[in-house]
């Protein structure tokens, strides 16, 4: 299974992805900021989702609104 970010790059364990659009976080009023940076991620079961720690809590995230820093 090949995961890959919006631009079509290959993503790994331990990566380091950029968020390219505002995100709103669901349950929550926070949103997280287009350029924000996800260090060390983890690859999950589905290929279009990624996990990461962004602003210290550990969030999935859509690989279509991630590009490899």
């Amino acid at each position: 299974m090949e995961v890959r970010d919006s631009n079509g790059n290959i993503l790994n364990e331990g990566d380091t992805v950029t968020l390219i659009k505002d995100l709103k976080v669901r349950g929550s009023s926070s949103v997280l900021k287009r350029g924000s940076v996800v260090k060390n991620i983890k690859l999950t079961d589905d290929e279009g989702e990624i996990e990461g720690r962004v602003e210290k809590v550990m969030m999935v995230l859509k690989t279509e609104f991630l590009k490899k820093a």
